[in-house]
Parts: structure tokens; C-alpha cells; sequence
């Protein structure tokens, strides 16, 4: 697709971002626009490659390879690099429901697939798909939609988050009418409160896409806690069917002497107050709030990074970013090969902003907490660490042992617990019945989305775990198929 000779022509380039120092000043997005011109290059070196990997979402060494969503990348490079934007624009439709969050927020797996990739830098996918939709907002072309005729049947969608969302999106265009219900006061689950607004834009992005479903007939319905105000008896009695997506909330937790001290928090309590502030609804009292503060991360993932992020523009009087893995190589190691996700190091926008202010990346690898340090008060004045090396058990399992000699106490007044997550919440699966598996999500096949309980599907993080955003829309697409198929005997949803 492209142009045929145009990976040979043109070298990858991407939207240049603001500077670090800038943007730790504001809470707007931090890329810049691309000339169309350059866009139309880009897209121009997607080489027609044949057996294209880009799309295939296949899961390699547990991770995914290619599209989940399963985008038509090389059909609509070659419409952009053709100029045909708003056929583009119904090709990427036709897989993906919310490209703009997937162009902002997605890792890009089609990228770290892309054949190109194999020995040059890879075709700027995620930003040419970022491009697309944003230009189908701003020429209006993306209009609602509602269906023309309802089936009268009842869907309740349990969780708002991406998952949800695709879900509600799919089950509409079937005709269902669709009622979502989210415990948060505003809707989005991870988009709106997970992921920092300079990441994704709540107002300008996700309530945007919000609006546009309720007008195509959704019903949103927040501060909707299912088990609690909202009786899941009463959910089963007023709806035909019922889909779960109530993500995997769960924080992993550490058990280190002085863990209750005051100042230790989990991540997503802390971003989610930072949004809340942000939009002007945040707590009343005592703020979890990084402003003058030596702040502590813990956690090398996305969401540490977005804790780095939100504490940088809180202007904090310094930030580190504990990680118990050993730091990436700069290039592909020989046991991790194309198509295979690349693990690499790079430094992702929270790190570039830290770096700019403090002169080295924040994140201290192969380290772990031993301590919180009390300040005589109940609140945390210090953590110490030690580094560890990943050395075999008699099972053949690599564990961390600690180097003796590399204790280390620094100052911390805000700790941050972002070491992922452990599964859904259990009170409502429990009060609907559903099964469990051995790792406490919800028990449903991939692909089938039905639970032990007839009626109740599952969909996203409380189906396969903590996953991405990509994962989770092809996720909450594949439940809205199969509740359709039980609520009509047979479906057209892809």
C-alpha cells in the first residue's frame, strides 16, 4: 500500500511534542499537530508488504503482535497517502469505535509489527490512525448515528470504561437499547479517571465521544454502584441481558514495615483525585497532592509513568521511579525477535519531563522497598531500598534475591503504589453468581464472552486481567456479537 518505493524515500517522522518544560506548566495535550504534507509521506511508507503482521493482534510470548482490533492499516495508509481522508475514515470505523483514544493512549503493536520495522523504523501508524479521526471530527463528518429500528430488548452494560463502551457502541447499532452504568460520578472508567488529561483530554476527547453516544440513544446512568445503590436483583428483573466490564480495580498491595504510615497511597486513588481537581470536583479534605513533595513511584508501568506525569505538573521537589526489572536493552535481544512486542528502552513522556527538570531518568531499576520510614508522626518520611538480582529457584523459576551491602534510605513525603493490579472487585460477581477462574476474574471464553450465569456476559480487564485499552474495546466488541446472538438466535455484529 502507499506508495511503492516511499520506505525507501522517506525517513519516519513524527509530530514534533512540546517541550518537557513547557507543558509541566498545563494539563493540555503535549503533541503537535503534522502538516498534512508530511502525513501524506508517512503513510507513504507502509510498503505493501504482502503478508502484513500489523493487524493480525496475534498474542506472541504473551503479548500481543499486530492489531487486537484488527485495523485495515495498509488500506487506509494507502487513502491517506491518496488524500482520501474521509474514506479512510470508514475503514478505520469499520474496526475500531474510538480511535481517538487508541491514537493517543494505545502502545501501537501494529508497529512493533510492522514488516517495515524488521530493519528500519517502523510506519507511524498510531499517529496516522490519531490523524484520521480527529480530522473526521473537525469536517464533520462523524455524525450519530441511531439505529432506525429497536429490537426491544434491554442491555445494562456494567462499567463505562473502553470495554464497556465498545460494548454499548455495538449493542446499539443492533438496536438494543442500551443502558450503562458507572459507580463514578462522570462516565469513561479508566479513560476518564485512569489516564491524566495531558495523556487524554477529558472534555475535548472522551465527554465528546460520551455525547456523541448518548445522542445516538445510550443511556448513561453514573454514580451507579451495581451491588450497592443499584440492586443486581433488580438489574436482572429490568434487563434481558447483562454485560460486564467492570475492569480490574484491584490494586497490588505490598506488605513492607510502615505501609499505613500516612503518605503511602495507590496510584489510581491519586490520579483519579488529580483529575477530579482538575475538572473541578476533587475532595474536600486532605488531597493526595505531590506540590513541594520527594515523591516516590513505585512501579516501572504506564500508569507510574502517569503518576510521574501528574507530579511533575503538581511541581514536586524531586521524583524517583523505583522498577524491579533489570533496565531494557537499547535494541531487540536476540530471544525477543520481530513480530514479537519490542522491549526496548525508551523514555516515555513523564520520564522526558523529569529528565528535563532533575538531569536523569527518574527510574532506578532492579530495586525494591524494604522500609516506609516513620517521621515520629505517622506519616512517612523516608523508604529503604535494596537492589536485587533474578536468579533461579530449584522450580526453574527466576525470584528476586536481594545484594547484600545495597540498602538505601532516601527521602520520600508522597509514595506511590503503581504495581499493577490484581483482578475485578468481587462483591457484585459474587451477588450475580458468576464463575470464577484461578486468578479471580471472571470465568468466560475469549471469543464466547458468556459467563456460568445465562444472560451475563463478560468483557475487558475483569474477563482477561489488566490488559490495554486496544484489548479491551476488541474485547467489549466480541461480548456485544455474542449477547446479540443470544438475545436475536443469530447476529450481523462483526
Amino acid at each position: 500500500m502507499g506508495k511503492p518505493t516511499g520506505f525507501i524515500e522517506y525517513l519516519r517522522e513524527l509530530p514534533v511534542d512540546r517541550s518537557p518544560s513547557e507543558r509541566v506548566g498545563d494539563w493540555n495535550e503535549f503533541h503537535h499537530h503534522m502538516e498534512e504534507k508530511r502525513l501524506k509521506s508517512q503513510a507513504a511508507r507502509c510498503m505493501d508488504c504482502g503478508v502484513p503482521f500489523c493487524h493480525t493482534g496475534t498474542l506472541i510470548s504473551g503479548m500481543a503482535s499486530g492489531c487486537p482490533v484488527n485495523n485495515l492499516i495498509p488500506e487506509w495508509n494507502d487513502l491517506v497517502y491518496r488524500g482520501l481522508w474521509r474514506e479512510a475514515l470508514e475503514r478505520l470505523n469499520k474496526t475500531n469505535n474510538f480511535p481517538e483514544f487508541t491514537g493517543r493512549v494505545c502502545p501501537a503493536p501494529c508497529e512493533g509489527s510492522c514488516v517495515l520495522g524488521i530493519n528500519n523504523p517502523p510506519v507511524t501508524i498510531k499517529n496516522i490512525e490519531n490523524t484520521i479521526i480527529e480530522r473526521g471530527w473537525e469536517e464533520g463528518w462523524i455524525i450519530p448515528s441511531a439505529p432506525t429500528v429497536r429490537t426491544g430488548k434491554k442491555v445494562a452494560v456494567v462499567g463505562s470504561g473502553p470495554a464497556g463502551l465498545a460494548a454499548a457502541a455495538q449493542l446499539n447499532h443492533a438496536g438494543h437499547t442500551v443502558t450503562v452504568f458507572e459507580r463514578a460520578d462522570r462516565p469513561g472508567g479508566l479513560l476518564m479517571y485512569g489516564i491524566p488529561n495531558m495523556k487524554l483530554e477529558k472534555q475535548a476527547v472522551v465527554l465528546r465521544r460520551i455525547r456523541h453516544m448518548e445522542q445516538e440513544g445510550i443511556k448513561f446512568v453514573c454514580n451507579a454502584n451495581v451491588g450497592g445503590n443499584v440492586a443486581t436483583a433488580k438489574l436482572r428483573e429490568d434487563f434481558d441481558a447483562v454485560v460486564l466490564c467492570t475492569g480490574a480495580t484491584k490494586p497490588r498491595d505490598l506488605s513492607a514495615e510502615g505501609r499505613t504510615l500516612k503518605g503511602v497511597h495507590f496510584a489510581m486513588d491519586y490520579l483519579t483525585q488529580s483529575t477530579q481537581a482538575l475538572l473541578g470536583k476533587g475532595p474536600d479534605t486532605n488531597p493526595i497532592h505531590a506540590r513541594a513533595k520527594n515523591v516516590i513511584v513505585l512501579g516501572g508501568g504506564d500508569t507510574g509513568t502517569d503518576c510521574v506525569g501528574t507530579a511533575m505538573r503538581q511541581q514536586c521537589t524531586n521524583v524517583v521511579q523505583i522498577e524491579i526489572m533489570p533496565q531494557p536493552p537499547m535494541d531487540r535481544a536476540a530471544d525477543n525477535p520481530w513480530p514479537e512486542w519490542p522491549k526496548v528502552y525508551k523514555m516515555d513522556y513523564g520520564q522526558e519531563e523529569a529528565a528535563a527538570k532533575f538531569g536523569s531518568d527518574p527510574r532506578v531499576y532492579q530495586t525494591t522497598l524494604k522500609q516506609f520510614v516513620d517521621d515520629g508522626n505517622g506519616a512517612v518520611k523516608a523508604i529503604v531500598t535494596v537492589q536485587i538480582r533474578w536468579d533461579k529457584n530449584d522450580k526453574g523459576q527466576f525470584v528476586p534475591v536481594e545484594v547484600a551491602g545495597t540498602e538505601k534510605t532516601q527521602p520520600a513525603d508522597l509514595v506511590l503504589l503503581a504495581m499493577g493490579f490484581l483482578g475485578p472487585e468481587l462483591h457484585v460477581l459474587g451477588e450475580l453468581g458468576v464463575e470464577l477462574d484461578p486468578r479471580t476474574n471472571v470465568k468466560a471464553e475469549h471469543g464466547q464472552f458468556t459467563t456460568s450465569v445465562p444472560g451475563i456476559f463478560a468483557a475487558g480487564d475483569c474477563r482477561r486481567g489488566q490488559s490495554l485499552v486496544v484489548w479491551a474495546i476488541n474485547e467489549g466488541r466480541g461480548a456485544a456479537r455474542e449477547c446479540d446472538r443470544y438475545l436475536m438466535g443469530s447476529t450481523d455484529l462483526p
